[in-house]
C-alpha cells in the first residue's frame, strides 16, 4: 500500500505502484486534464513517473509558478529541436525556463538569427507541438553521453557532462529529438498552443567574457492563443513604460560610453527627485533613532577579507587599486556593512547604548558583465539606502519589527500597495556557500520568521536564496502591470559582528557579541527609481515629483503676472517653473503633457485681472479658474493623500 498525502493535508492509499497523473484522475477527470508537472517529496518528477513509496505529492497545473516553469522548460526543448531542424549543424548548450519565457543558447557557426527569422521559427516549434509528443526520461551512462556528443562535436554539452558523476545523467526524448535534462516536463508538446520568439541576444558561454559568444533565443509559450495575446498587449505597455525611454525623455538620467559603462549621470531633475527621496527616508529614519554616517568610496582589501566578501566576489569585483606603497591595496567599496562595523568599534559600547543604528546613503561597486548591464536596474555603480543596526538578542525581535514598519511606510508612500515577503534562508545541501555557524543561522531564522508571522505578512519560505553571511526577509512587490520585483530587504548577521570582533558590555558586566541586522527598504536608489518610473509610467506622486506646476502666460505681457504667481506658489512650498520660450500655447502645453507635469496654470488678460489662475491637470481634465490659495488647497491635499504619515 502507498499512502499520498495532498497538500490539504488529506491521504490517499493505492495499491500498487501510481504515477502523478493517476493521483489527478482519481481526485477529477477535469483536474487531470489541467495538471502539467508535479513534485513528490520536494523533488520535481515528471507527471509519469512512478512512485512506489509514501510521500507528500503536489500536483501543479498553468496557473501554478510551478506548472509554468515546467511548460517553459519543455517548450525550451521544442524550439531547441526547431533550430536544430532549421539549422543543421547547430549546436545546442543551454535552455532553461527563466521568470517569463524561455531561452536557449546555441552556437550557429556560420548562420545567424535575426527578427525576419522569428516567424519561421516558431512555425516550426508549432508544427512540432501539433505531434503531441511525450516527454519521455532516460537514463544514460557517463560514457555513452560522452560518446553522442562527442560525436556531434558539440564542446558544451561534452563540458556539461564532463561536470557531472556517472548516474546522475539523464537525457529527455520527444519526436526525434533527445537532450541532456535534469527533468521537470509537461506531459506531451501538443499542450503547447501558442509560442512566440521574442528577441535574440549574444551570451557568453557560461557567462564568461574569455568564452566564445552564443546566440540567445529567447521564447515564451502559452496553452491558449489568448493568453498569448494578454502577453504581448503587457509587453507593449511595458515598452512604454520602459524606464531608459522615460529617463531621457523626462530628463532624469543618462549615460556616456566616456564616463564607463552601468554609471549613470543624474542630471538636475533627477538628482532633484533623488534628493526628495533621500530627504524622506532620513526624516522618518530620524524618527525611528538613526543616526547619519558617510563612510569612503574605498578601503583596505584586507577589510573585505575579514568580511569574507573578498573570498565570495573578489574574483568578479573591481580588481584592487595598488598605490605606490609596496603591497597596498585598496577596493572600491563593494558593500557599506564593514565600513559601519569600524564605526561600531571606535568606543566600547554597555547594553545601556544599543541599539546602535548607523544609516548611509552610501554609493558602492560591483563590476556588471557588460551584457548584464541593463538601464539603472543592473549598474557598476549605485547608492544603498544602507543602515545597519546593532543590538542585544533580546533586541532582535523589536528592532526587525520597526524596521518592517518602515519599509511598509515606504512602500504605501510610493504607491505599492501589492506585495508579498520571501524569508530567504540557507541551502542546507549546500552548506560551503555560507559562513558562520549552523547555531548562529538557525536563531537568525527563526528570529525573521516569527516577526513576519507576528507583523502578518503574507510570506513564503524560500531555500537557498539567502546571503552568504544571514538570512533576509525580501520584499516582492507587484507593480502596476503585474510584473513581481524584489524591493527591500531586511537581513539578520551574526557572523560579521564575529568577523570585526565586535563586543558590549552586558549586565553581568561580561563582553557580548551584538547581533546585526542590515536593511535597505530602496535597495538601491537607482533600481528602485527604475521600478518607480515603470511603475507610474513617470507620473510620480506629487510630494516626489521634482516639478509640480508649470506656469504658461498666454503672452509676454503676462509674465510679470505669471512671475508674481510663481512667487506665491514658491511661498506655498510648491515647486514651480514659468515656461516663456517663444513656442504657441499649444506647443507648450504638449510639452508639458510630455513631461507629464501634475499642473499647467494658464495665465491671460482675465486671470491678471481677477487675481486669479487657470489649472489644467495631466491628462487634460480643467480645474476651472481659481485663486491661486484655492489651487495651494488642492496640492496640499493631494500630498496629504499620497504621502503617508510616519
Amino acid at each position: 500500500m502507498i499512502n499520498i498525502t495532498l497538500p490539504d493535508g488529506s491521504v490517499r492509499t493505492y495499491e500498487n505502484d501510481i504515477t502523478a497523473i493517476d493521483v489527478a484522475r482519481d481526485i477529477s477527470e477535469g483536474f487531470a486534464r489541467n495538471v502539467v508537472s508535479a513534485k513528490f517529496n520536494d523533488t520535481t518528477i515528471e507527471t509519469v513517473t512512478p512512485i512506489k513509496e509514501d510521500g507528500n505529492l503536489i500536483l501543479y497545473t498553468w496557473r501554478e509558478d510551478e506548472g509554468k516553469k515546467a511548460f517553459w522548460h519543455s517548450s525550451s526543448h521544442v524550439l531547441a529541436q526547431a533550430l536544430e531542424e532549421l539549422y543543421p549543424g547547430v549546436k545546442l548548450s543551454i535552455g532553461p525556463a527563466i521568470e517569463n519565457g524561455f531561452y536557449y543558447d546555441v552556437d550557429l557557426g556560420e548562420n545567424s538569427i535575426s527578427d525576419k527569422d522569428f516567424k519561421r521559427i516558431e512555425d516550426k516549434m508549432l508544427e512540432i507541438a501539433r505531434g503531441k509528443h511525450e516527454f519521455k526520461m532516460k537514463s544514460v551512462s557517463k560514457a555513452d553521453a560522452l560518446s553522442l556528443y562527442k560525436e556531434q562535436k558539440n564542446e558544451y554539452k561534452v563540458e556539461l557532462i564532463e561536470n557531472l558523476q556517472d548516474g546522475e545523467i539523464t537525457f529527455c526524448d520527444h519526436s526525434t529529438f533527445t537532450d541532456l535534462c535534469r527533468g521537470g516536463h509537461i506531459p506531451n508538446t501538443g499542450i503547447i498552443k501558442a509560442v512566440k520568439v521574442l528577441s535574440v541576444a549574444g551570451a557568453y558561454w557560461r557567462g564568461d567574457e574569455n568564452n566564445k559568444q552564443l546566440t540567445r533565443v529567447y521564447g515564451i509559450s502559452f496553452p491558449k492563443q489568448k493568453d498569448l495575446k494578454e502577453y504581448l498587449e503587457l509587453l507593449e505597455e511595458a515598452k512604454k513604460r520602459d524606464h531608459r525611454k522615460l529617463g531621457k525623455q523626462l530628463e532624469l538620467f543618462a549615460f556616456s560610453q566616456k564616463v564607463g559603462q552601468g554609471l549613470p549621470l543624474w542630471l538636475p531633475k533627477g538628482t532633484a527627485l533623488r534628493n526628495r527621496l533621500e530627504d524622506f527616508l532620513k526624516k522618518a529614519q530620524q524618527k525611528a533613532g538613526y543616526e547619519m554616517v558617510i563612510t569612503p568610496h574605498i578601503g583596505q582589501k584586507e577589510l573585505y577579507v575579514t568580511s569574507g566578501h573578498y573570498a565570495k566576489y573578489g574574483d568578479d569585483s573591481f580588481q584592487p587599486i595598488k598605490t605606490p606603497k609596496e603591497d597596498e591595496e585598496f577596493l572600491l567599496k563593494p558593500m557599506n556593512c564593514p565600513h559601519h562595523c569600524e564605526i561600531y568599534n571606535t568606543k566600547p559600547w554597555s547594553y545601556k547604548d544599543l541599539p546602535k543604528r548607523y544609516a548611509e546613503f552610501g554609493t558602492v561597486y560591483r563590476y556588471e558583465q557588460s551584457g548584464e548591464l541593463h538601464g539603472l536596474t543592473r549598474v557598476r555603480g549605485f547608492t544603498q539606502d544602507d543602515a545597519h543596526i546593532f543590538c542585544t538578542q533580546d533586541q532582535l525581535d523589536t528592532e526587525f519589527k520597526k524596521v518592517i514598519d518602515l519599509v511598509l511606510y515606504v512602500f504605501g508612500s510610493l504607491g505599492f500597495e501589492n506585495f508579498t515577503a520571501q524569508v530567504s534562508v540557507r541551502d542546507l545541501d549546500n552548506p560551503d556557500k555560507y559562513i558562520g555557524n549552523p547555531e548562529n543561522w538557525e536563531k537568525a531564522e527563526q528570529a525573521i520568521i516569527n516577526a513576519a508571522k507576528d507583523k502578518g505578512l503574507n510570506f513564503v519560505i524560500e531555500s537557498g536564496e539567502a546571503a552568504f553571511y544571514g538570512p533576509k526577509l525580501d520584499f516582492m512587490v507587484k507593480d502596476a502591470i503585474g510584473r513581481q520585483w524584489q524591493l527591500g530587504t531586511i537581513q539578520v548577521d551574526y557572523n560579521l559582528p564575529e568577523r570585526f570582533e565586535l563586543t558590549y558590555k552586558g549586565s553581568d558586566n561580561e563582553l557580548h557579541r551584538p547581533v546585526m541586522i542590515h536593511r535597505a527598504p530602496f535597495g538601491s536608489m537607482e533600481r528602485f527609481i527604475a521600478i518607480l518610473l515603470e511603475h507610474t509610467a513617470g507620473n510620480f506622486p506629487l510630494w516626489l515629483i521634482p516639478e509640480q506646476v508649470i506656469i504658461l502666460s498666454i503672452s509676454e505681457k503676462y509674465e510679470i503676472y505669471a512671475e508674481k504667481v510663481l512667487h506665491l506658489l514658491e511661498n506655498d512650498e510648491i515647486r514651480a517653473q514659468i515656461d516663456n520660450r517663444n513656442e504657441t500655447m499649444g506647443k507648450k502645453i504638449r510639452d508639458a503633457e510630455m513631461n507629464k507635469i501634475p499642473y499647467m496654470i494658464i495665465v491671460g488678460e482675465n486671470e491678471e485681472r481677477e487675481g486669479k489662475v487657470s489649472v489644467r491637470q495631466h491628462g487634460g481634465e480643467d480645474l476651472g479658474t481659481i485663486s491661486v490659495e484655492e489651487f495651494s488647497k488642492i496640492v496640499d491635499r493631494e500630498v496629504k493623500k499620497t504621502l503617508k504619515q510616519f
